[in-house]
């Protein structure tokens, strides 16, 4: 790092020496990159291509340091530009998917990622597109099945290993995860766990970050930390511990994971919570959901044995602070929001707000997420809206916040819209805890079932609707 250092000290003094040489402030900006200052790395680039408008790595360099400050909105930008100077680099590709899909273009976002697997050898294009797919609008239950299924071929390492042994007496279940430091997004897994019967079943958990909030400990409970071990390793571990059943809650959040359950360390797999859609992988024996987020219609495009349970298959418990819920009665206007993740909010869902809000004249809207922290981001949802003829005044943009802050605008909502074709799981039972209705309706797939199967189980029912149109025009009547 100190090298680095020196490097930065001796290229800011050659280009304030020579203050038009394109090189030497491409050579600034490179190093600028990597020591993570991307704000002043984006602004030698800018300099650069200035100077050379085709320096066509420099523009490649500033959309990737763009990317690591969440610049998506202008790295988009950049990347064109790379791209129209050198259209056949496949990493040029991924990356321009990449930041299309964080602002919501995820169909753009997957043409970029098919060429980039069909120019290049790595996996990494193939594997983002199994991890998004389930929220791409184009991509529908065939498609979704089709393309996991190769990733699983190309991407998977062939494992013949035996299959572990049980014990016999209680039953012995495993949880695999990468997530258990994240107590927010545990919500749903910690309100199945705790409440486990001990009497009746052992439980092991199989984690990779150190256990933080929400879990309750119990007498006998096994804790494994598999961070530091490779897939092999961890395999091992669990094989050693011989459960009859090993429940995945990564899926396609963790794909580095997935390998390890193709090795069969245990003697059945299931797979819940995280997976709303086919894994394409063989190694699964079970897929847990319910009859809303998967009808028995839908059985044929998932490779694994679908068990259905009575009422949502989500679970959620609160073990937290938590803002108290406001009361909006006598509010002189309605407002509408949703905090869900940028790339959810597609042109479809940008189309469908705007429609609430024309018909709706005396409501507003507040969006807000982590996304929304970076001004071209914000500038470009906020210019999406204003290209349906909604004035920007009535849209809120708001970047992050700690969690008990950000859960706190639920007390300016009056009505929470839903996303599509990927909903809300957190988002919506979130909003839900803090007394906030969610409007959604029932899509073409699980994950655009998920906030359905969520509001049926609480007795909400009138909010799914059955179509977009039926979304809008409910919407509107709340406001009326």
């Amino acid at each position: 790092m100190a090298d680095l250092r020196d490097q930065i000290r001796v290229l800011v003094r050659a280009v304030e020496l020579a203050p038009f040489d394109a090189a030497l402030l491409n050579a600034l900006g490179d190093c600028y990159h990597m020591a993570k200052q991307y704000g002043l790395a984006v602004a030698a680039y800018t300099r650069a291509v200035k100077i050379v408008p085709k320096l066509v790595g420099t523009w490649y360099s500033m959309g990737c340091a763009q990317t690591s400050m969440g610049a998506f909105a202008a790295a988009v930008v950049s990347l064109r530009r790379a791209l129209a100077l050198d259209a056949g680099k496949p990493e040029f590709q991924h990356n321009l998917g990449r930041a299309l899909f964080e602002i919501g273009q995820a169909d753009e976002a997957m043409e970029w990622f098919w060429k980039a697997a069909q120019l290049s050898s790595s996996a990494l294009p193939l594997t983002t597109m199994a991890v998004i797919a389930p929220g791409v609008p184009g991509c529908g239950n065939a498609d979704l099945l089709k393309l996991r299924r190769l990733w699983a071929e190309r991407c998977l390492p062939v494992v013949e290993r035996p299959i572990a042994a049980t014990l016999g007496g209680r039953l012995r279940i495993g949880y695999l995860s990468s997530f258990f430091h994240r107590p927010n997004w545990m919500k749903p897994v910690w309100g199945l766990i705790n409440q486990h019967d001990r009497e009746r079943f052992e439980v092991c958990l199989f984690s990779d970050a150190a256990m933080e909030g929400g879990y309750v400990p119990r007498a006998g409970d096994q804790v494994h930390d598999i961070s530091k071990l490779s897939n092999e390793q961890a395999a091992e571990v669990i094989r050693g511990c011989k459960l009859d059943l090993l429940i995945d809650l990564n899926s396609f959040s963790a794909p580095e994971r997935l390998p390890l359950l193709a090795m069969r360390p245990a003697g059945r797999i299931a797979a819940w919570f995280n997976l709303y859609a086919t894994s394409g992988m063989p190694c699964f024996d079970y897929l847990i959901g319910d009859s809303t987020v998967i009808p028995a219609s839908e059985d044929s495009y998932y490779c694994e044995k679908i068990v259905r349970v009575a009422g949502s298959y989500l679970t959620f418990d609160v073990s937290y602070s938590v803002p108290d819920v406001s009361d909006r009665a006598g509010a002189c206007e309605i407002v509408f929001g949703c905090l869900a993740s940028q790339h959810k909010i597609n042109n479809d869902v940008v189309a469908a707000w705007s429609r609430i809000l024309l018909g709706a004249p005396a409501s507003r809207l507040i969006v807000k997420n982590a996304t929304l922290g970076a001004a071209d981001v914000r500038e470009f949802l906020l210019g999406r809206f204003v290209a349906h003829g909604v004035d920007a005044g009535r849209v809120q943009i708001e970047g992050p916040a700690e969690h008990h802050e950000f859960l706190q605008t639920y007390g300016e909502i009056d009505v929470a819209l839903d996303t599509f074709p990927y909903n809300g799981g957190t988002t919506t039972t979130e909003a839900l805890w803090q007394g906030v209705p969610v409007v959604t309706f029932l899509g073409d797939r699980w994950a655009s079932r998920t906030s359905a199967s969520i509001l049926r189980a609480a007795g909400l029912d009138e909010f799914v609707r059955g179509s977009v149109d039926e979304y809008v025009d409910y919407a509107i009547s709340l406001a009326g």
